[in-house]
């Protein structure tokens, strides 16, 4: 509910109400028409009723949001021709699963029942959500202010549990289902300014939770039904994803993409999601698809979504392999980057043209040094080449659109994206192509310097660190500081590489995984019983440890210039720096001895 959002689903009304609508609505009525087809030819392998059949053709109908965008979000691809219309389509999948939410509950009432039972079941969703969503966010949007109010970090957290449990509990009282209140307090909070904030403070709990539900799935496995129904399994997880790609390429291919960019989307969206386990289970729980056939159903679910990430890393060759016309566009592509860099010489590769990129390009231009601008993201291309800008649509990270861009005849290429991978292939390519050509690299921190280094960066300009560094000779010089001495103490610290600035004492609040792999500073005080009293520092081995020390500090609170022969006393603590697992070591060694 929370990735739902009513503005960014406006943005895109083409993509989900066009593309979406028609992938869902085709895509369940070729399963309907398959399931029931082999239930008509093969009762005896495939016993199924209609209603089990229209909730299991919404189950296949949806794709994974979490995996196929986390996957899109690290290749860089959520502006890309493709990433647009996929996400049009999972957003579409996000608005369709309330209905159906709606709708599997009431497919397990009698025949007689059953038109009586939709037509309540539908009058108390629209009711309910109508009263909820226009009414809703105005009560949500007051509550939570109030809350936050209190500036309360615990009751935030609790009241969030309050509100999500309770409108679970008030649509599951209308006789609808617990998953679909859960649902809807997700969209009205994501209409408020909170919605960041909650998102960060739930993310522990989605984690688990998400981990729980995945583990809830596999319960439901007997992995022996499954070994001995292989072939259906196979058929399931075959026929599946042949038949969302084709949909989906086709119907891309309909409203207007080109074969490549139709092909990746229908790939990208080939497997099954987590709404179609939550559809599934919910079919279940009201005895609508047989428990014989639900462990092969399940089974190949989790398997297609086990494919995905070899579908998307494959995806280009896929294309390449099966349609002739991309390597035409990728030519016509080179040849356009070709073109518009063919007179220039000394200029610099601008490697991504977003707000940095463009902040780059604006500064060159005044020093009038040439430039050519490489991006993936079509609209921001057209629209700066179209304002004269010297930008053309690449992939940096490919050989052929950096020679096509003049690398042989560059003063120096700047990549301004924080994409690792990307950087390291266009580093890759570069020192293999053009060695002479310097190499900056933009980075969020100091965590991958070594590796960008190694790979053959000139510079590495790590944003954390050059931002506090700004900060401190802005605040240098306002506490009167020559700004002579300000510059010097900036470029002392640029041409040690930051060595000085490695490793930061960390809280509670930085434990996170990422953390856990930036070097850090750690205080140790030694011990009256410490057997290195009396001894030199570099008796302790530490460098071998891969820990330094950063500075030491006598009991009397001065501080002792640091050498070799310098012998440790009672009572003097030392600021170590490392990676955590090697501070734990180090700090073991001095504290036991």
């Amino acid at each position: 509910g929370l990735e739902f959002n009513l503005p960014k689903l406006r943005s895109m009304q083409r993509h989900v109400f066009g593309l979406g609508l028609l992938q869902v609505t085709l895509t369940m009525a070729g399963a309907m028409l398959a399931t029931l087809g082999l239930a008509t030819v093969a009762p005896k392998l495939w016993d199924m009723s209609w209603q089990a059949s229209l909730a299991l053709s919404s189950a296949f109908a949806m794709s994974s949001t979490a995996i196929v965008v986390k996957l899109m979000v690290e290749r860089l691809e959520m502006e890309s021709e493709h990433g647009k219309r996929v996400m049009g389509i999972l957003l579409f999948q996000d608005l369709a699963v309330v209905p159906l939410l709606v709708l599997i509950p009431a497919l397990g009432a009698s025949g007689e029942q059953l038109v009586r039972s939709l037509a309540l079941a539908g009058l108390k969703a629209a009711i309910l959500i109508t009263v909820l969503l226009v009414g809703g966010r105005h009560v949500m949007r007051w509550w939570l202010t109030l809350v936050a109010r209190r500036k309360s970090d615990e009751l935030f957290v609790l009241n969030l549990l309050f509100i999500t449990l309770g409108l679970a509990w008030l649509t599951e009282l209308a006789g609808l289902s617990l998953a679909l209140g859960a649902f809807i307090a997700g969209m009205l909070i994501s209409e408020t300014e909170f919605k960041h904030q909650v998102e960060t403070d739930i993310r522990p709990f989605h984690d688990v939770l998400l981990g729980l539900f995945f583990i809830s799935i596999g319960m439901l496995l007997d992995w022996r039904l499954v070994l001995e129904r292989w072939p259906l399994v196979l058929l399931l997880v075959i026929v599946p994803i042949l038949f969302k790609t084709v949909v989906v390429t086709g119907l891309s291919r309909l409203l207007g993409a080109s074969t490549g960019v139709s092909l990746r989307a229908g790939l990208y969206l080939a497997q099954a999601g987590e709404f179609g386990f939550v559809l599934l289970t919910l079919a279940q729980k009201n005895s609508l698809v047989p428990p014989e056939l639900l462990n092969p159903i399940l089974a190949s679910m989790v398997l297609s979504m086990l494919a995905t990430p070899l579908l998307i890393m494959y995806s280009n060759r896929i294309v390449f392999k099966l349609v002739s016309s991309e390597w035409l566009q990728q030519s016509l592509q080179m040849t356009s980057i070709a073109r518009k860099a063919i007179n220039t010489n000394r200029h610099v590769i601008i490697c991504g043209y977003g707000r940095c990129g463009q902040n780059l390009a604006r500064m060159l231009e005044a020093q009038g040094i040439p430039y050519m601008a490489l991006d993936t993201d079509p609209d921001r291309v057209r629209q700066a080449a179209a304002a004269g800008h010297s930008v053309a649509f690449g992939d940096a990270s490919r050989l052929q659109a950096l020679m096509a861009a003049g690398l042989a005849r560059a003063s120096a290429v700047v990549i301004t994206y924080l994409d690792i991978p990307a950087a390291l292939k266009v580093l890759g390519n570069t020192r293999t192509h053009a060695p002479q050509v310097p190499v900056i690299v933009r980075t969020q921190d100091d965590l991958n310097l070594k590796q960008l280094q190694d790979a053959g960066a000139t510079e590495v300009v790590p944003e954390a660190i050059e931002g506090s560094l700004m900060l401190a000779s802005h605040a240098l010089a306002l506490v009167g500081v020559p700004m002579r001495k300000v510059i010097r103490i900036v470029q002392d610290q640029r041409d040690a590489r930051y060595n000085l600035l490695r490793g930061y004492f960390h809280g509670s609040d930085d434990d996170s995984i990422d953390e856990i792999h930036h070097e850090r500073l750690s205080t140790v005080s030694l011990p009256p019983l410490c057997r290195y009293l009396g001894e030199a520092i570099n008796s302790l081995g530490l460098e071998a440890m891969g820990v330094r020390i950063v500075s030491l500090r006598r009991c009397d609170g001065k501080f002792v210039a640091l050498s070799a022969s310098v012998m440790f006393e009672p009572g003097d603590t030392l600021v170590l720096s490392g990676h955590a697992a090697h501070l734990a070591l180090a700090e073991a060694k001095l504290l036991k001895g």
